[in-house]
């Protein structure tokens, strides 16, 4: 079981969370789909690893120029997005700092894509991303 659900947006309804809440404890940011009282961004940090969420719809453009920029500019080490529905992972490095770029795609909702999720594990020896596919 996961140590911590992270939900970049799309909830739709407090029934989801509490589902959610079921299998582990939430951390969740609004997106365009959402009329919940949550936050836009979200900075966490898990064992060192400095985390943000955003879903993504107020921005123009979500690509990984811009993004590895947005990750500098919140100062973290991972960011994590949604909006587009589709699963993306990538890994930059930019003056010599290392930033995940992550979108774990729609379990429900899929563009263009499969169904499904992601694992993010965080350890001594980095970042792994685990991409589970429904179909």
């Amino acid at each position: 079981t996961p140590d911590l659900i992270l939900h970049t947006g799309d909830v739709t309804s407090h029934e989801l969370l509490e589902r959610l809440e079921d299998f582990a404890p939430v951390i969740a940011v609004r997106g365009n789909a959402d009329h919940l009282n949550l936050p836009e961004e979200k900075l966490i940090d898990v064992e060192g690893v400095s985390i943000g969420l955003l879903h993504g719809h107020q921005f123009f453009s979500l690509n990984a120029q811009f993004l590895t920029l947005k990750a500098l500019d919140m100062g973290v080490d991972v960011l994590i997005f949604g909006h587009t529905h589709r699963f993306y992972h990538d890994t930059y490095s930019v003056h010599g700092k290392r930033v995940v770029l992550l979108n774990p795609g729609s379990p429900t909702f899929p563009r263009m894509d499969s169904a499904g999720f992601a694992f993010l594990r965080v350890s001594d020896e980095g970042v792994r991303v685990e991409r589970i596919r429904f179909w």
